[in-house]
């Protein structure tokens, strides 16, 4: 089943024993594709048996390797978690620039459910993509992390952001029911917890979880505008996000490359993991 590829596996990890075991055997099934891995961790302080678990692995897959992060980086999330991918990317730019593709993942919830690699290996041989992410059930859940015409930045920096997170995620989940047979769906930027890259176009770009209005042109920002009912743009402090500060650090990645290396981002209608197997895909 192994093709002729290398990947690495990469994410940070917080207070994710709970799902860490499970993640872990789905990692495994996925690393049967290629005919190497090895998982990059980024670890940061956690309050359960995360470090634990992460040492219980290694010993048993000596594939893992994880940086224990030991300093404050930002009382802003999403500045603290676009500094654990960068350092994954560090990681890989370090020891493994000569693998092909390397997989951003989440591992809490969403990827500890049973996981289906036959999209995976579907698309791997394909050049049409190169970042692509996937559905997920019932509903595409990664609204902040996705910008898609005409929702081009976003939900969080205009009005009504949880009634908008309904429309936008609506508007998404229906383009990729509808996708003909073999289509992917053209986007900004997608993650959707789990995305897989071309290491050549993507080792040189950088998260970044800060406000940047200019990550899309002034006429995508009209865009999105008009489609949030004409809402201006706005900083609100939501508790877990403060508007002001901080953005999803996966559009400054994706549009990075985009910009510099025209590079395709897309969204593929299967899902991989999935409380019930016999979901598309």
């Amino acid at each position: 089943m192994a093709t002729q590829n290398r990947c690495c596996i990469c994410g940070p990890v917080k207070n994710c024993g709970a799902y860490l075991r499970a993640v872990f055997r789905n990692i495994e099934k996925i690393g049967s594709l290629f005919e190497e891995y090895v998982i990059l961790i980024y670890y940061d302080h956690s309050t359960d048996n995360t470090l634990k678990l992460l040492n219980d692995y290694q010993t048993k897959n000596p594939r893992l390797r994880f940086f224990i992060n030991k300093r404050e980086v930002s009382p802003y999330r999403t500045h603290r978690i676009a500094h654990a991918r960068n350092k994954c990317i560090d990681l890989i730019k370090a020891s493994y620039s000569d693998f092909p593709y390397f997989i951003m993942m989440d591992f809490d919830d969403p990827n500890s459910k049973q996981c289906n690699i036959t999209p995976i290996q579907k698309y791997l041989e394909r050049k049409d993509w190169d970042a692509l992410s996937f559905n997920t059930a019932p509903k595409y859940y990664d609204i902040w992390g996705l910008s898609i015409y005409p929702f081009c930045y976003s939900y969080n920096h205009f009005k009504n952001n949880s009634y908008y997170y309904k429309v936008i995620q609506e508007y998404v989940t229906l383009k990729l029911n509808n996708l003909k047979e073999g289509q992917l769906l053209p986007c900004i930027s997608s993650f959707n917890g789990f995305a897989i890259y071309r290491t050549n176009l993507f080792i040189h770009c950088k998260y970044d979880g800060r406000v940047n209005l200019k990550l899309v042109q002034p006429n995508q920002m009209l865009a999105h505008m008009r489609a949030s009912a004409n809402s201006p743009i706005v900083f609100k402090d939501y508790g877990h996000v403060k508007g002001r500060y901080e953005d999803c650090e996966h559009r400054a990645f994706h549009v990075q490359a985009i910009t510099q290396y025209n590079a395709k981002i897309m969204i593929a209608p299967e899902v991989i993991f999935s409380y019930n197997t016999n979901t598309r895909g």
